[in-house]
């Protein structure tokens, strides 16, 4: 515990002497999102761009083939993988691709970590999406990213513990102050990215279960179904929620027992692109 409240103490004076250094969004993913909301933009410009970078251009082909086995046509280069997809999937689809990669290094125990955190936040972004269309009027895709970045914290909290060994020594210490930390600075990365005001609160929010709320559901009530539902849902401490007492199933009207990975629509285009990574 000693372990933990020391720990705590620097990441909370970091953030209160504006010192903690956030995960900065690849500088492409910037470039396509801020190319996407363009008027005047075209397919031929976003792939000029997305060329740029390889590993993105090879990854974006393949979730685009994955649509394209619908209707057999296959798409051959960056250019076909943007009108298929469409501007706006392509740049939200970017901004997920662009985060996988900075889940993919640190230090042995970080790297563990960081994998299992990428890995389960794949799983509830193809739950959240599928959910988010079928039982809501919330847009899939931006609910597919919601779910990419739900636990966007658990990375900049893992970078800021590779400089203290101390912490990394001791994982029960680490998972305590990931607890109580991740979701407070995961707003403020999303904050920092300028993303869309209804996602910047759903680091915060969907770890409350019990919320209950008025109006139409959220997308972090979409997280909070998505979580239990997923392989997650099946693991300590989310294993002993009580799902019927959960409000986020009702705004949802979906059964606690419905299987999301039977629903139709669940293999999402990014989790086929995923798993066709090498």
């Amino acid at each position: 515990m000693v372990l933990e409240d020391r720990f705590h103490r620097v990441v909370i004076d970091a953030l209160a002497r504006d010192r903690l250094v956030l995960p900065t969004l690849p500088e492409i993913a910037l470039h396509v999102r801020q190319l996407a909301q363009r008027e005047d933009v075209s397919a031929a410009a976003l792939a000029v761009e997305l060329q740029k970078d390889a590993a993105l251009s090879v990854r974006l082909i393949r979730v685009a083939n994955s649509a394209a086995q619908r209707s057999g046509h296959r798409v051959d280069n960056v250019r076909q993988a943007v009108t298929r997809l469409g501007f706006d999937y392509t740049r939200l689809l970017v901004s997920g691709l662009a985060i996988e990669q900075m889940f993919a290094r640190g230090a042995p125990l970080i790297e563990t970590r960081l994998r299992r955190s990428w890995r389960q936040s794949v799983d509830v972004a193809a739950a959240a999406q599928v959910l988010a269309a079928q039982c809501t009027l919330l847009n899939p895709e931006m609910a597919m990213l919601a779910g990419l970045v739900h636990d966007i914290g658990t990375l900049a909290i893992l970078r800021l513990a590779e400089a203290h060994q101390a912490v990394l020594d001791d994982p029960r210490e680490l998972d305590n102050v990931l607890d109580v930390l991740a979701p407070r600075i995961g707003g403020m990365v999303l904050q920092a990215w300028h993303f869309p005001e209804e996602l910047i609160d759903v680091p915060r929010q969907w770890r409350e279960f019990g919320e209950a709320h008025d109006g139409p559901p959220s997308y972090a009530d979409v997280i909070r179904v998505a979580v239990l539902q997923s392989a997650a849902g099946r693991a300590p401490p989310y294993d002993r929620i009580d799902r019927g007492a959960v409000p986020a199933y009702c705004k949802l009207d979906v059964s606690p027992d419905v299987e999301v990975m039977k629903m139709s629509g669940y293999a999402s285009l990014f989790d086929a692109g995923h798993s066709a990574a090498a």
